[in-house]
């Protein structure tokens, strides 16, 4: 699915209207109606506060409010932010509905002493201000959502919380609206996939509100949300006469002493996104532990005892992945220095190859085009420097991708996926179970076995990011999240790949 910048919106609204052609007031209903089936769809009932702002959210709320006084579920009461400018278009109109049917009362907040008491209120429904803000919130605006907040009472946010922005990580000092719930119209914003903006958005789910197909198509955009769709346009079906050389050989270089483990679970997850032959190398010490643990890979043995310092033949294989539990050695770092160069296979690279490239940035000047990085926060940051927000650190990653022309896997909830011209893909899977040791040795190990298979390395890392997360969320339908590790996510990606098989 295409995202889009908040200005983009407001561009296909406007097509929409023209060349469905289709009143704006009728498609504020459409869109609104979408947040009223969902509240209509819960258990809730009660006494229902509808907080009206002054351009088109406000107007939302009006085509809100006016349906919910029409169930016997809810007793509505609708509060107006007067901020001294007259209503017009969309907005006035439905709030004259709202008005002639008599069903609600209206209050106007032109100052704090009009603010309501919202203890006995079972629902507030957030329609003050949409994605088109531009500013922090002040003055009166501000101590209302402030006030709504401080009375910790259930909130849903019409479209996106007021005082939040499109495109931004919200800054400390803002005042924005804390949802427990979001209902956005036809795209998810930008801002929803920032950490920063977590306890402010709450749980998001997109209204499909039939906005005109051709201007979507039309329009560009870098962003995307990696969905079932997306992934399906990926996936490549299995030929009846496929054999294992039709599905690569993987070279995988990991482990160290006493951190044989990354090996073990990198090269599980490489077998089962379904290369066709993987060689794992290894240290010396570390040959029973991975002949024992995975007999399905077979071994490549370093001359070193207790860590990576060089491999040789590479030319015979597919992709190679480097990283996990590899140290930081000297001589680990002579060795990817030596990969590096005379590397002509995609490349995955990961954990301490990343730290390696941090401490030694001299290195980045040897990254194989098109390789794929995938570093967590934190080694992000090592590798870049800091960055004060999330929204930042992307703006970062794009620079950099650009620059060394590598797409990279810049890990989190909503992990971001970023190519070499600067796209960004958002995925829409996976869980806080992931949070756990050797969850990302697990994601090395199926991108490379990925890779391995003749996918883009574009198409390798959106599918692997995807199908990591999927295998999370199922394994969390059957133990939770507290309990989850590394290795229950290497199990459930049969089921994973199962859908678009």
């Amino acid at each position: 699915m295409k995202l889009f910048e908040t200005k983009q919106i407001a561009t296909i609204d406007a097509y929409t209207i023209q060349n469905e052609p289709i009143s704006d007031e009728d498609l504020m209903v459409r869109a609104s109606m979408t947040f009223v089936n969902e509240v209509l769809s819960s258990t809730l009932s009660g006494t229902v506060a509808v907080f009206c702002g002054p351009g088109n959210n406000g107007g939302d709320g009006y085509v809100i409010a006016k349906a919910l006084t029409e169930s016997y579920r809810f007793d509505v009461a609708v509060y107006t932010l007067d901020l001294g400018k007259s209503m017009h278009g969309a907005q006035l109109f439905h709030y004259n509905q709202l008005c002639a049917s008599g069903k609600a009362k209206i209050n106007l907040i032109k100052a704090k002493s009009d603010f309501p008491n919202l203890k006995k209120v079972d629902l507030v429904i957030d329609a003050l201000f949409g994605s088109g803000l531009t500013r922090p919130l002040k003055g009166v605006p501000a101590e209302l959502v402030y006030s709504i907040n401080e009375n910790k009472v259930r909130v849903w946010a019409v479209d996106i919380p007021s005082g939040l922005m499109g495109e931004q990580s919200a800054e400390v000092e803002q005042t924005i609206i804390n949802a427990e719930k979001t209902i956005t119209f036809q795209f998810p914003k930008l801002s929803f996939f920032m950490p920063e903006n977590q306890e402010y958005v709450g749980a998001f789910s997109v209204k499909d509100i039939e906005l005109h197909p051709k201007i979507v198509e039309q329009l560009e955009t870098p962003y995307r949300w990696l969905d079932d769709q997306e992934i399906n346009k990926i996936y490549k079906k299995r030929s009846k006469f496929s054999h294992k050389g039709t599905f690569g050989h993987a070279l995988l270089i990991a482990g160290s002493y006493g951190k044989i483990g990354a090996a073990v679970l990198a090269s599980k997850a490489c077998l089962r996104s379904g290369v066709g032959l993987l060689t794992t190398h290894i240290p010396h010490n570390g040959a029973a532990i991975i002949q024992t643990a995975v007999p399905e890979a077979m071994l490549c043995i370093d001359p070193s005892d207790l860590m990576f310092t060089s491999v040789e033949n590479i030319d015979r294989y597919d992709a190679i992945g480097v990283g996990p539990a590899l140290g930081t050695k000297l001589n680990s770092k002579r060795g990817l220095e030596a990969l590096l160069k005379e590397a002509s296979a995609p490349m995955v690279l990961d954990a301490d190859a990343l730290n390696l490239l941090s401490e030694n940035n001299d290195l980045l000047t040897f990254l194989p085009e098109d390789s794929i990085l995938t570093p967590h926060p934190k080694e992000f940051e090592r590798l870049t420097g800091k960055a004060s927000n999330r929204w930042m650190q992307i703006e970062k990653a794009i620079g950099f991708c650009q620059k060394h022309q590598v797409n990279l896997v810049l890990k989190g909830a909503y992990t971001a996926i970023i190519d070499r011209e600067g796209h960004v893909f958002f995925n829409s899977t996976g869980n806080v179970g992931m949070a756990t040791a050797g969850s990302g040795d697990v994601l090395c190990g199926i991108i490379l076995g990925l890779l391995a298979q003749n996918y883009k390395p574009i198409e390798a890392a959106k599918l692997g990011v995807f199908i990591h997360g999927r295998s999370a969320d199922i394994v969390k339908t059957k133990r939770g999240i507290t309990s989850m590790i590394a290795s229950d996510i290497i199990d459930g990606l049969g089921a994973a790949f199962l859908p678009f098989e």
